[in-house]
């Protein structure tokens, strides 16, 4: 009885602490999942009420498979609205240069700063019926007052197109045009793309699901082995 109340507490403070429940686990775990659900939390705590994934949580685990023995290969699995631009960039920044084979695999959607740590993987797939929203980077109810707010602002803007840029297939030219792109959004600029205008679009590799993801993983672990 005492055992089960220990494992009960234990689950509770892993939903509690890190969202994360105890699941089935395979006898070779050699795969690591990652999933960045809700908002990307950054330097300011959010209400309570928003679902949101906390950098501070992400990048340590990131640090960890890097160094783990054990890990060969890593799913990242997206489904956010965005969030704090230093605190995605950081994460994109750290999971594109962990040495192990890594897939990104969005679903639902993979907004905003979503975009960047999509692609920041080896290899990045989208469901059918996932969206991406592309736009400018802006301050939520805040009026640009000072021209060094708006340097500041376009100077981290310019990270985001880089970073995505040479992460993906498409230019910069193409992803400032989708960022800036009327008529689509209501009062505001930008383009959604839905699954297949993604890949078209050369900022995601291709469309697919879960088994395709796995597959691929494997299949860049054992091209990693043979070299």
């Amino acid at each position: 009885m005492k055992k089960n109340e220990g494992k009960n507490n234990s689950t509770t403070k892993n939903i509690t602490t890190m969202g994360q429940v105890e699941i089935p686990r395979p006898k070779d775990p050699d795969i690591h999942s990652l999933i960045i659900i809700g908002q990307i939390e950054g330097h300011i705590v959010l209400p309570p009420k928003n679902k949101t994934t906390k950098y501070e949580h992400i990048i340590p685990q990131l640090v960890a498979i890097e160094q783990s023995e054990n890990i060969r290969g890593l799913l990242v699995i997206l489904n956010t609205v965005g969030g704090d631009i230093e605190a995605g960039l950081a994460i994109a920044e750290i999971l594109k240069s962990i040495s192990k084979p890594t897939v990104s695999l969005v679903l639902g959607g993979g907004h905003s700063i979503g975009v960047p740590i999509a692609v920041a993987a080896h290899k990045s797939i989208i469901a059918d019926t996932a969206t991406m929203t592309i736009h400018p980077i802006r301050l939520s109810g805040m009026l640009i007052g000072v021209p060094q707010t708006f340097e500041y602002m376009e100077k981290m803007q310019d990270r985001v197109v880089k970073f995505v840029s040479a992460h993906s297939q498409v230019t910069e030219e193409r992803f400032r045009a989708l960022m800036y792109q009327t008529g689509e959004l209501v009062r505001d600029v930008g383009t959604v793309l839905i699954g297949e205008q993604a890949v078209r679009e050369e900022i995601i590799d291709q469309v697919g699901g879960l088994q395709d993801a796995i597959s691929c993983l494997h299949k860049m672990i054992e091209d990693g082995e043979k070299k």
